[in-house]
């Protein structure tokens, strides 16, 4: 294992006084992936706290580089459109219609589907006012929600997981899943925000290790094998805490484990690391861990995969047949475990993409794009109206609606968390859910 940069492992047998030492001076950086089992314990101690704001859970897919929102929803009876789009335009008859006036790219039939069945929601011209076009401003502002705030150090999800782990039982409620470094957005001030890299059968051979270690430590311990209390944790709050952590990481390795050897509807996934990202949150979610917040990614971090200033066609058809694919087997999967009405996706990029070519057969840095969320839960259908064509700002639609409400949507009405406490202000929601 792995943590803080040194490497350390286990002892096969650990006195009560070493255990505690260990339990109580965990340090904030355990986020590694080369410690999973670990981390996934921990994460299980929540398990048994039954948190007053429910069981919903938040998965936020960060799409990097900007994505095209005018070739993702297609404004194909606009004849802005078609005329300043000379190479990129996508016809009619390509597309997957919603509407008389919008369709689908080719490469989301999936999304369409599950677009008809009412499992999607697409807020449209989401943006924010003076927006940056740089990539590194935009992201961080999108990640911090505290656009122009360059002081700011913690990330809009990292305070939300803090107003989450409020409670005396230990917690992990945000993770992290993904191979790109540790997106700005999860920075938090209290929490450990654990990060791993893949969740797979492989995983089972480490969790049995720890759960037979921590059988010893129970052992040492009597009273964590069960729900009551000695004098002598009663007397010492914290040797009651790091018992009840003690109970709850190894009730959550069994659960955890037993999700593990469950192989049915892993294969239905495609080969490709968002789906193999998003399975793994699904049986995260289907141990039911405590943790109320996933973040994963598309588009490989950095400048990301979206940002197409040449060749944009092919590229951008080819993340889309990713995401689209991902999107409908996670969704599958939740909804055959009975988990999907508790489960929201929201995607969400740094800037939308200009409607004039660039001379290049790509697009440049723009303004207004789509957010969309996938759900058991939500009213489906299109959210606001499409950004206009024909009052451009810098070559690109003019963004409407300011992407913090969405956030204090998901936040106040789906994780029942206080938007204004993380968002530092109020903004309105939408009417996103049923």
């Amino acid at each position: 294992m792995k943590c803080c940069g040194h490497h350390f492992q286990l002892p096969a047998f650990l006195t009560r006084r070493q255990w505690l030492r260990s339990v109580v001076g965990t340090p904030a950086c355990l986020a590694l992936a080369s410690s999973v089992p670990l981390i996934l314990l921990r994460a299980a101690r929540a398990a048994e706290a039954v948190r007053h704001d429910g069981d919903n859970v938040l998965v936020v897919l960060q799409l990097s580089g900007g994505n095209d929102g005018l070739n993702t929803v297609v404004p194909y009876a606009d004849d802005n459109y078609g005329r300043r789009r000379s190479t990129l335009r996508l016809a009619e008859r390509e597309l997957h219609k919603i509407d008389a006036a919008l369709g689908f790219h080719q490469e989301f039939a999936a999304v369409s589907k599950l677009y008809q069945e009412g499992c999607v929601s697409i807020v449209q011209g989401v943006g924010y006012p003076h927006a940056s076009r740089d990539h590194d401003t935009a992201l961080r502002n999108w990640h911090t929600a505290r656009p122009g705030e360059t002081g700011c150090q913690t990330g809009w999800v990292g305070r939300a997981i803090d107003l989450a782990a409020q409670s005396p039982e230990p917690a992990v409620p945000g993770m992290f899943v993904g191979s790109i470094p540790m997106p700005f957005a999860l920075q938090a001030e209290q929490q450990v925000v654990a990060a791993i890299r893949a969740l797979d059968a492989g995983q089972t051979a480490g969790l049995g290790r720890l759960r037979r270690q921590a059988q010893r430590w129970r052992e040492l311990m009597p009273s964590a094998a069960g729900a009551g209390t000695t004098p002598e944790t009663d007397n010492n709050p914290l040797l009651g805490f790091a018992e009840r952590s003690l109970r709850a990481a190894y009730l959550g390795g069994e659960r955890l484990e037993a999700v593990l050897r469950q192989t049915g509807g892993v294969d239905d996934y495609p080969s490709v690391p968002l789906a193999g990202n998003l399975a793994a949150v699904s049986q995260l979610i289907r141990a039911q861990l405590g943790i109320r917040i996933f973040f994963v990614e598309l588009g490989g971090g950095g400048i990301g995969g979206f940002d197409n200033h040449a060749n944009q066609r092919d590229n951008h058809a080819a993340l889309l047949r990713q995401m689209s694919q991902s999107i409908a087997a996670f969704v599958s999967d939740l909804r055959r475990a009975g988990a999907l009405g508790r489960v929201v996706l929201m995607t969400f990029s740094e800037f939308g993409r200009t409607l004039v070519e660039n001379g290049r057969r790509g697009t440049d840095h723009g303004d207004a794009a789509p957010v969309f969320l996938f759900g058991g839960r939500l009213r489906g259908g299109l959210v606001g109206s499409h950004p206009r064509l024909d009052a451009l700002v810098g070559d690109a639609p003019e963004s409407h609606t300011d992407f913090r409400r969405v956030y204090a949507t998901v936040l106040d009405r789906w994780l029942g968390l206080d938007s204004g406490a993380v968002l530092g202000g109020r903004y309105e929601p939408l009417d996103l859910f049923a």
